[in-house]
């Protein structure tokens, strides 16, 4: 029998049209030798860049010497890992994931875990209108988004969404019931809508008051895309659980679920794995990423970069009334358009600009964090130059 195939992949991500074969550093070329200036970061992963050195040594050196164990042995690698992530962040136990949807899975398990060992009945997790967690069934549950669920029916019960930034909400929402808070500190896929500290703030408060864990998720945010090694950080609050990802490995896959002791008291041996998470290869190519972010002025350089493409994209609304409002923090940025915002990202797309469209009909900004003042221009004049022949 013949078989009329033209792709033997799945087609979840529609057609693709657009082949890369080649990246470096802030640029990207395409199979017709055409150059983009990538402000997408394969969606908040490019953290250093496409092709940096520092990772091709680090990944080279390392796969001479061993790619994979299981977890079942010791590793020393792993070890100081986790004890560097450990002394950035609010954390005391660290368990790796390949991706920031199982770093998700992971952190809900965590809670469950808590109170079932306590035999409390909590079970219930709070959650926020235009979350996006992740494409596991646990996730889709968490985020209830019918853009990502609708055909998955039944989710799983234990969650239940509030909306966004608001508060009186949330009050009314906290009962007996409620085990946790889970929210994004930047909605990424949810159109790039910051969580106000304050608000942060009052979360951390009822968790307190009514002996809730506090879930972070940082799987787009983290890793030095906010100015800081964590977008929690800008706040006074700390959480009890935090999932990385993305950012965390440069484009190696993998991600981390972070936690406190206390949260994590009851994932004890056999309440959790992995086959991958944490191996040779991932922890090595890790420990150089958050060596290289946590290194002297990284992070300042990062946000004064930021600072400026957000007044010089401020710039370009007030000259142009496609944009309808700048929005993000750091360089997770968002650009509201007038316009249908995927035919705007492919239009930047055409004039050699790489960008992500998100919900609200929003532009996604998320530059390779080493971009500097001269990527930011070329940026703004592609921009403009795409606005202007629209």
């Amino acid at each position: 029998m013949t078989k009329n195939i033209t792709s033997y992949i799945m087609p979840t991500y529609g057609k693709r049209k657009l082949e890369i074969v080649k990246g470096k550093g802030v640029y990207l070329y395409s199979k017709d030798k055409k150059k983009y200036l990538d402000f997408g970061s394969g969606i908040a992963v490019t953290s250093l860049g496409h092709c940096n050195s520092i990772l091709i040594k680090a990944i080279n050196e390392q796969s001479k010497r061993l790619w994979h164990t299981s977890n079942l042995y010791y590793s020393e690698s792993q070890e100081k890992y986790a004890a560097l992530l450990c002394k950035n962040s609010f954390a005391e136990k660290v368990f790796f994931t390949n991706s920031g949807t199982e770093s998700i899975e992971c952190g809900l398990k965590v809670i469950r875990s808590y109170y079932y060992h306590q035999s409390i009945e909590k079970k219930n997790i709070i959650t926020f209108e235009g979350a996006f967690h992740g494409r596991t069934f646990a996730a889709l549950s968490a985020q209830q988004n019918n853009k990502y669920s609708e055909f998955f029916q039944p989710l799983l019960p234990g969650f239940i969404q509030v909306p966004f930034n608001d508060i009186k909400s949330l009050e009314k929402n906290v009962n007996e019931t409620t085990a946790a808070i889970m929210i994004e500190t930047i909605q990424g896929e949810g159109g790039i809508r910051t969580v106000p500290l304050s608000f942060l703030d009052k979360i951390k408060n009822i968790c307190i008051k009514n002996d809730l864990l506090f879930f972070l998720d940082e799987v787009q945010s983290g890793f030095g895309r906010s100015g800081k090694l964590f977008s929690y950080q800008w706040s006074n609050i700390e959480p009890d659980i935090m999932a990385i990802a993305k950012g965390i490995g440069s484009g190696f896959p993998m991600g981390a679920c972070l936690a406190t002791n206390k949260a994590s008291t009851y994932m004890t041996k056999g309440t959790h794995g992995s086959t991958f998470g944490g191996n040779p290869l991932a922890v090595a190519v890790g420990t150089a990423v958050i060596n290289e972010i946590m290194s002297k002025d990284f992070l300042e350089k990062v946000d004064k970069v930021s600072r400026y493409l957000w007044k010089e994209l401020v710039s370009l609304q007030n000259n142009f009334n496609e944009i309808v409002e700048v929005r993000g923090a750091g360089l997770l940025l968002g650009i509201k358009t007038k316009s249908n915002n995927a035919e705007i990202s492919n239009l930047f797309e055409t004039h050699g600009l790489l960008t992500i469209p998100a919900s609200d009909n929003v532009v996604r900004l998320s530059p390779p964090l080493i971009i500097n003042k001269h990527d930011v221009d070329y940026a703004i004049q592609i921009i403009k130059k795409a606005l202007e022949s629209n």
